[in-house]
């Protein structure tokens, strides 16, 4: 028995010096961060037309005998260094990445990835989105979605392509593009919003504790987790509510006239070939689908803003990245 609570003591502490590292950790991650420059971070472009044909000449070698591949490939090079002489004017398409959480916390990179094509982007160009994300904060959602609004206002087309999901917050962003694809399961809409406000007033109360709320301003503080929730503070709060979401289906309407968004508003969610039946998306396709045909038509150019991290931003990126998951799991990625 005394082995047993040596050994429950000993976990104890353990984990108490494991938080206490993970404290420490966030707090130096915090203070990194607050005495970096704004504009830390680079550039990265590459031409994907090399890439996938690094690819075919990797699968060719591999599949031809070797006289054959040797052949191949000689006459491959005679042909590129033909139209290396002469090139021939293609458009460009531009891809970029865009995966969100509840925070949108990839726009800064999406604000420096935007502005770095639009200072060279012309009319016959196209910026493509590969969206993922399940929406979140009103806010923050809308700056994401205004940074793509900025590409429409300069004339350049613009696609968004959804493999998994793009709901709320997330296809408030995608409405914005002349063209929406989905892959066949994706999941896209959700046009609705959604407060969760717990409340541990009667708890407090039955151990005698006040909890004084002084606001000055009638509606400074509408619904309040400690303090007592009246029915004219939920009314109001509905009422911002339904504020904010008459504000989601206007923007939804001025961007995707073709939509019956009264209709589709409801909250709910649809898969690809159901979204595409009601006009969520304009076709089925997955983004790799849509990049490769893109290939043969113009060239294709990856770009990506990338933030040098340092360990401990690492490790608490990764720790971000398992909780943002693990409450997706839970919550069913439904926002």
């Amino acid at each position: 028995m005394d082995f047993l609570f040596e050994y429950l003591g000993f976990l104890a502490n353990t984990v108490t010096v494991v938080i206490a590292v993970v404290i420490v950790l966030m707090m130096l991650g915090s203070i990194g961060r607050g005495r970096q420059a704004p504009s830390r971070g680079y550039l990265e472009v590459h031409r994907v037309n090399d890439r996938l044909q690094e690819l075919r000449d990797a699968m060719d070698q591999n599949l031809m005998p070797a006289g054959q591949f040797k052949k191949s490939s000689k006459e491959n090079r005679k042909e590129r260094k033909k139209l290396a002489k002469k090139p021939e004017p293609k458009p460009r398409v531009f891809v970029m990445d865009f995966k969100g959480d509840m925070n949108a916390s990839n726009v800064e990179k999406l604000r420096n990835e935007v502005t770095a094509v639009l200072l060279r982007a012309e009319e016959a160009d196209e910026l493509v989105i590969k969206l993922e994300s399940p929406g979140g904060l009103v806010h923050a959602y809308g700056l994401a979605a205004s940074q793509l609004v900025r590409v429409r206002q300069a004339g350049i087309r613009l696609t968004v392509a959804v493999d998994r999901i793009a709901a709320s917050g997330g296809y408030m962003m995608a409405v914005v593009a002349d063209q929406i694809i989905a892959a066949p399961f994706a999941l896209l809409g959700s046009i609705g919003v959604v407060a969760e406000v717990p409340n541990v007033h009667r708890l407090l109360k039955k151990y005698d504790v006040d909890y004084d709320v002084i606001t000055a301003g009638k509606s400074k503080r509408t619904m309040t987790v400690f303090g007592e929730n009246t029915e004219e503070n939920r009314a109001k709060f509905l009422e911002e509510l339904e504020d904010t979401h008459a504000l989601f289906r206007e923007f939804v309407s001025t961007y995707r006239q073709q939509l019956d968004v009264e209709a589709v508003a409801t909250g709910e969610s649809w898969y690809g070939e159901r979204a595409q039946k009601i006009h969520l998306v304009d076709a089925l396709s997955t983004s790799d689908e849509y990049v490769m045909d893109a290939c043969d038509r113009a060239d294709v150019y990856a770009v990506k803003w990338v933030i040098p991290q340092k360990p401990v931003e690492r490790l608490l990126g990764s720790f971000a990245e398992f909780t943002q998951a693990t409450f997706d799991h839970l919550m069913g990625r439904r926002r």
